[in-house]
């Protein structure tokens, strides 16, 4: 992938004289300055009505050219101000201490068997292409996560696929989990270095909504991990993507899952504050929304979680790409509860920005490193 920057050169203007320079002074004063300013296959591609904040393709994107073909996705959300990020995490990524626990989140973009578009052909009924998937595991391989945690996975047996490639390829993962809901097509995984001790269930996986009942549309991961001494639970999302339905609002949909999402939450940590809660995945929406907005916010600081802040090499805070469109946003997260503040190594956490992560996903993986 090419990196592209673009640069603006100040004009300069020779003012004879005295006159000239005081003309100038002037203009420098006074003037204001610039800002910067499936058988489904778009399912899950976020998109809104709304303007994006900026199309301009940040440093590290891939030229037009470079994209991947893919089927025309419906638009994306402006892309939000970052919230405000610890001082630590606003460093160079350093290197992980030792002994950390390495996760990575990421959405595969269709690790699955679907109608889509690959080239110039349509094809019914076909896998990810191998070009992709080989690109998904190396970029893995590359980043050596301890801990994955998959959005749009397929079936098991696509899960199965992933993660013998992955071991041929030099990463063993040899513990998983699968799970689902609503959607007969799309499912949360996670693989792991370390046993999962246990898997939980949501109580309530549905909701109300205009006098009709929706189901959680891909539920929620829940496993109990034991690793390097300590317990961590990690709850993995994806939540309903932004494009419209007829059966209803898909951002109150979103909302109304959010809210479903930190039902879940408080009990984990009503029950148990201590808990080492990590809760991540694809939301689908930006930092101030209302769905994120829902799962951060608690009735006390024993209940919060909080997203890390992080960025990639170059200070961006992008995470996924919709090509057609040329726009930019972060709507892949990792929070953490109370339990985890002094665990997270905010200056090695960081967006997985390899040259070649769009031959993969049109996400960019996020990746926390533990104590």
């Amino acid at each position: 992938m090419s990196i592209r920057r673009f640069f603006k050169n100040p004009a300069t203007t020779r003012a004879p004289g005295l006159t000239g320079a005081v003309f100038c002074l002037a203009l420098a004063l006074f003037l204001p300055s610039c800002d910067k300013k499936s058988g489904t296959p778009d399912w899950d591609t976020p998109g809104g009505g709304k303007a994006a904040e900026s199309s301009a393709t940040p440093l590290g994107a891939p030229k037009p050219e470079e994209t991947k073909p893919a089927a025309p996705p419906t638009p994306v959300a402006p892309v939000a101000a970052a919230e405000p990020a610890p001082e630590s995490a606003l460093a160079t990524h350093d290197e992980a201490a030792p002994g950390s626990l390495r996760f990575i989140t990421y959405n595969v973009e269709n690790w699955l068997t679907m109608d889509r578009r690959v080239g110039n052909d349509n094809l019914k009924n076909a896998p990810k292409p191998d070009s992709e998937k080989r690109a998904v595991v190396e970029l893995l391989v590359k980043n050596h996560p301890d801990i994955l945690g998959l959005c749009e996975i397929g079936q098991a047996t696509d899960l199965a696929e992933l993660q013998q490639m992955l071991k041929e390829a030099g990463l063993d993962l040899p513990n998983s989990h699968f799970t689902g809901g609503a959607d007969p097509t799309r499912h949360l995984a996670i693989l792991s270095k370390y046993p999962i001790t246990s898997t939980g269930k949501f109580e309530v996986m549905e909701y109300q909504m205009n006098g009709r009942t929706f189901g959680f549309n891909r539920g929620v991961m829940d496993a109990t991990i034991q690793a390097k001494g300590k317990t961590y639970r990690f709850l993995g999302v994806h939540l309903k993507s932004k494009r419209d339905v007829e059966d209803g609002d898909q951002e109150e949909m979103r909302v109304n899952e959010a809210h479903l999402l930190r039902r879940h939450i408080d009990s984990i940590l009503k029950a148990e504050p201590s808990t080492r809660l990590v809760v991540y995945g694809d939301f689908n929406d930006t930092y101030p929304s209302k769905a994120v907005r829902a799962v951060t916010t608690a009735s006390d600081d024993t209940l919060k979680i909080k997203p890390i802040y992080v960025k990639d090499s170059r200070g961006e805070a992008w995470t996924h790409h919709w090509s057609n469109q040329d726009v930019y946003s972060r709507i892949d997260f990792i929070m953490t509860s109370p339990a985890m503040g002094k665990e997270v190594q905010y200056k090695a956490c960081h967006i997985i920005d390899d040259p070649d992560w769009y031959k993969a996903s049109d996400h960019r993986p996020v990746i926390a490193i533990f104590k």
